[in-house]
């Protein structure tokens, strides 16, 4: 590392959100995103912000940057209260948002421009930064010539430029590829431990829990849909840490438990049965299989911890989860604290070849899923043996808002005609037996 400024920091709170509520959509489409959700942001420390979809990471984490306003609750930065976008935050995307049409120094620039910093002097800090994060030597190639992980290198500099108190991280390293995404977060925490980074906080919204105890000094764990503070973990490693600590190691395995804990992971007070208005996850059948087969396989033998399958299979807990919960909705797995296992059900499935696997999903879908059962059964009763989708979307708006109507509906419909239990036509939108027990 070329040396660099060493800049101090306090424990002094910056950010106080008291109770925070956001709701999306208006009447029976209005979906509640966050419900008071209360966090503190403190200068000199990494806070994780560790949940699944649907848990609103990121619209807290954009209304922290005071770019959406919440329904209810209090925001304060420095003490006063937010009421737009806030001066001294600065934002790294998951996604690297860079001009094309500008070089590498023009994009790291470009943040300065808008604060009408004089050219010299953004020109001075443009080049301080980008020499900070690796690039020196780059200022002049534009994106296309970069790699994804030089591009996100970029996308810090240019958060960094600013000098801004608070540096906002939303998923900044999902994109990349495991190695480069590893090398980057080792140059960050080297940069932010020896005191080297012109930012006083930095706040990272993630859904991978090594990285969070990795990287982080507080992880606030929060539920989904909506999303509340469900768990508030001090991490008390010193950097750099290894993975391979049997302490580290273990509070990776807690974070499991919890997050698959029903009680903790969506607020209903325990595990509960699928119901017919319940939301069904996007869930491919043949993921299912997959881990069902990996489970059975070794070195597993049925039964194995979530971190480690994690880990092996290369799924982020956005994947891995609902896979999971999935199959233990169709009992061929238990989930019980951070391990799962094969039932009696899950190792047949695996044993099983491809036309005995369709017959015994299709039993467990019926009896496990009451909307495959309900969508069967109207089939079977209605003369012609069809229905069209609106008679289903219909029944679900009640308990589902729209675009969880549409998504549930392609779950099901896709475990549906892998099981063979109905058909559905896309271009007629139309549900039917037909094709499923060769009625004309």
């Amino acid at each position: 590392m070329n040396s660099h400024t060493e800049y101090t920091r306090s424990d002094r709170e910056i950010y106080s959100l008291t109770k925070v509520t956001k709701g999306f959509g208006k009447g029976k489409d209005e979906r509640q995103v966050l419900s008071e959700v209360d966090l503190n942001l403190h200068e000199g420390e990494v806070v994780g912000l560790l949940g699944r979809s649907g848990s609103g990471k990121s619209t807290l984490l954009r209304i922290i940057a005071g770019l959406v306003q919440p329904t209810s609750g209090d925001v304060l930065y420095n003490g006063e209260p937010l009421t737009g976008p806030a001066k001294g935050v600065a934002m790294v995307f998951q996604t690297f948002a860079l001009f094309p049409w500008l070089t590498v120094l023009e994009n790291v620039e470009a943040g300065l421009q808008a604060l009408q910093v004089e050219a010299k002097e953004a020109r001075r800090r443009a080049l301080a930064a980008i020499d900070l994060i690796g690039l020196d030597g780059f200022e002049n190639a534009y994106p296309r010539e970069l790699s994804g992980g030089m591009r996100q290198r970029v996308g810090f500099a240019r958060g960094l430029v600013v000098n801004p108190t608070l540096l906002l991280m939303d998923e900044p390293f999902s994109a990349l590829d495991v190695l480069t995404a590893e090398n980057l977060r080792t140059d960050l925490l080297e940069l932010w431990s020896g005191g080297q980074l012109p930012i006083k906080s930095i706040l990272i919204v993630t859904h991978n829990i090594e990285e969070a105890v990795l990287m982080c000094d507080r992880i606030m764990v929060l539920s989904s849909n909506p999303g509340r503070v469900v768990a508030q973990i001090k991490v008390p490693f010193a950097h750099p840490r290894n993975r391979l600590d049997p302490i580290f190691r273990k509070m990776v395995d807690d974070i499991y438990a919890l997050m698959t804990d029903r009680r903790s992971a969506d607020a209903h007070g325990g595990k509960s049965e699928l119901q017919l208005g319940s939301r069904l996850p996007e869930v491919p059948t043949n993921l299912m299989a997959g881990l069902v087969e990996a489970l059975a396989a070794e070195p597993y033998h049925g039964r194995a911890g979530l971190p480690n399958v994690a880990e092996r299979l290369l799924l982020e807990v956005d994947d891995l989860f609902p896979v999971a919960e999935m199959l233990e909705h169709l009992g061929f797995v238990e989930l019980r604290g951070a391990d799962i296992s094969l039932t009696e059900a899950g190792k047949l499935f695996a044993e099983y070849g491809t036309q005995e696997r369709k017959v015994m999903f299709a039993d467990h879908l019926l009896r496990q899923v009451p909307l495959a059962a309900r969508i069967r059964q109207v089939l079977q009763e209605r003369r012609g043996h069809w229905a069209p989708r609106v008679r289903f979307e219909q029944e679900l708006e009640d308990s589902l808002s729209e675009d969880f109507v549409e998504q549930t509906l392609e779950s099901v419909i896709s475990w549906g005609r892998y099981a063979e239990i109905f058909s559905y036509n896309d271009a007629t939108e139309t549900f039917s037996l037909e094709d499923v027990e060769g009625e004309s």
